[in-house]
């Protein structure tokens, strides 16, 4: 249940865009963000148009997915030790240079273990600029009220992403070369990395000024309940993956290639626009028993992707699968900041970043080879059973997901605690 009555109100965003030097992190780190939503995809459609496969393509781009799933914790963790900046330079020159390798070689027609090799240094080295935008609100806003609309608001800036990213990456392979997507998620990385590195006034204290005596360093995956969110975010990875080698497979179908940006960016504006709601609601429900009716509705929603046979049918259900993603998402930081020191901070963040990377990596991998054998409808089953057998593991395992001992109270944010219903 929720209530929005005067009292309840969360600060608005307006008023959350005011705050000193926001603006200066967010405009460059939307740019820098665009990696997450165009690498996938624009690698299926460039290596599919070069070797005819959609398997081979959900193949390569599930190589980088994996990379970054792997290496995404270990930047977090050195983001936490070094400073963002440290981690970031190097990063986005690495990754710029690691597309532009993979874009020579797919089109040179390399073998496909040379674009593997390729695809693991660009998944690498993916810039984690949402869990340190995330990071850098909490130690801007830590302790006020407007930690919970910093939450819903970075979400709906991550589904925005989705929205511009994947239109983006397919009007550009579709109708300017098979390439363009790919050289533009690299050209933004560089530019919207580097911008974002140099604002050292609002990067989070590291190293030893971010440990204290209360709160030892420690591994954030070493947390039962983060465990239990990374196996949630694998599901929801799994439906961002799913429907993307689905989708272009299902336009692809029907003589109409074109229709997939549009398709997906249905899927990805449910999601914003969900997110967008989110932030105005003061809810009474405790964070656990939203992410289970949430991600419940979520898997029945993806669960019907495969039954649809029309543009209308399967735009409608892409966008309630979309609407139910993003309070997945939401309460899924909300309830990690409640489990988890300030010192393992961007660790936790990138830990479940990571988790929607290897979740989409599988994703392709297994849709691909189900859309080249047995068309589209196949592939659409790898979402409803991601989310599936996360429900599953949530169910089970929800008791670990209580509030750390040093926290009584849910929080209703990344990083700011108020006392709401606990269940």
């Amino acid at each position: 249940m929720a209530s929005t009555v005067n009292s309840d109100k969360r600060p608005g965003y307006g008023q959350l865009l005011r705050t000193p030097g926001a603006l200066s992190f967010l405009l460059p780190g939307f740019a820098a963000r665009q990696p997450f939503a165009m690498l996938t995809i624009g690698i299926v459609l460039l290596v599919q148009h070069t070797t005819g496969s959609f398997g081979s393509a959900g193949a390569v781009a599930a190589v980088t997915g994996v990379s970054m799933a792997l290496f995404a914790p270990q930047s977090g963790k050195l983001a936490d030790r070094f400073g963002q900046r440290a981690v970031l330079v190097p990063g986005v020159l690495i990754h710029t240079a690691s597309v532009s390798l993979l874009v020579v070689l797919a089109l040179s027609g390399a073998p496909l273990w040379a674009l593997f090799l390729a695809a693991v240094p660009a998944g690498a080295s993916v810039p984690q600029v949402g869990p340190m935008v995330r990071a850098r609100w909490a130690a801007k806003l830590d302790g006020t009220p407007l930690m919970p609309t910093a939450a819903a608001f970075e979400s709906v800036t991550d589904e925005f992403t989705f929205v511009v990213g994947p239109v983006l990456a397919t009007a550009l392979c579709t109708g300017v070369h098979p390439a363009a997507g790919l050289i533009t998620e690299a050209a933004l990385t560089l530019v919207g990395g580097l911008f974002f590195a140099a604002q050292r006034a609002t990067q989070p204290a590291f190293g030893a000024a971010s440990a204290t005596s209360a709160e030892p360093r420690r591994s954030a995956l070493s947390i039962p309940g983060v465990r239990v969110l990374i196996v949630a975010f694998l599901g929801i990875g799994s439906v961002f993956g799913g429907m993307q080698v689905s989708l272009t497979a299902f336009t692809e179908e029907i003589g109409n290639p074109g229709a997939n940006g549009l398709l997906y960016g249905v899927f990805a504006a449910g999601n914003m626009l969900a997110g967008i709601a989110m932030g105005t609601v003061a809810w009474k429900t405790g964070p656990r028993r939203r992410l289970i009716l949430g991600y419940a509705g979520l898997t029945v929603a993806a669960s019907l992707l495969w039954t649809a046979h029309s543009v209308l049918l399967l735009g409608a259900l892409g966008l309630v699968v979309g609407l139910c993603i993003a309070p997945a998402l939401i309460t899924g930081y909300t309830i990690v900041e409640t489990l988890i020191p300030a010192s393992a901070r961007t660790e936790a963040f990138t830990w479940l970043t990571g988790a929607v990377a290897l979740g989409q990596a599988a994703a392709v991998t297994v849709a691909g080879r189900l859309a080249d054998a047995q068309g589209s409808s196949a592939g659409f089953l790898v979402p409803m059973a991601g989310t599936v057998l996360a429900l599953a593991t949530l169910l089970a395992l929800r008791s670990r997901l209580r509030p750390r001992e040093t926290s009584r109270v849910a929080a209703r944010g990344i990083g700011h605690r108020v006392p709401v219903a606990v269940d």
